[in-house]
């Protein structure tokens, strides 16, 4: 049995809407790993468009460097209740693919609505590690 201690699940607003990392780590969101990209713009864009509708965070490494840009999709507390389970997207890196992205997310994002077929090209499992510590 893991040591760590489970994080009280949060109640209120924020609970209920999908939840997007963005990775901005050592690789994610550096000029070096991929550089034809504004990144703030990108984490910015999304912050904008999915204002008052999911909560987007940024998050330091995701460890999946060899994806960068990394993103995850959480579901709403009404996504999860229908089967949706978290979407990991990797090479996030054209500003078609974050406006794909908060689209989906607006209309509901996992468990809720279908994902644009066009994220099928990102969506990618990692370890269950890593996926671990997102969820911790």
């Amino acid at each position: 049995m893991s040591r760590r201690s489970k994080k009280a699940t949060p109640t209120g607003t924020a609970a209920t809407r999908p939840t997007v990392t963005v990775c901005r780590g050592c690789c994610c969101g550096t000029l070096a790993k991929v550089p034809r990209l504004d990144h703030d713009a990108q984490l910015a864009d999304l912050r904008t468009s999915l204002a008052g509708v999911a909560s987007v965070r940024r998050t330091d490494c995701l460890d999946a460097c060899e994806r960068a840009n990394v993103v995850v999709i959480q579901p709403s507390a009404a996504g999860r209740r229908a089967g949706g389970r978290p979407v990991w997207l990797g090479q996030v890196n054209d500003p078609g693919a974050a406006a794909d992205i908060a689209t989906w997310v607006r209309d509901g994002g996992p468990g809720v609505a279908e994902a644009p077929e066009i994220l099928d090209l990102y969506t990618f499992t990692p370890s269950r590690r890593v996926r671990h510590e997102l969820e911790d």
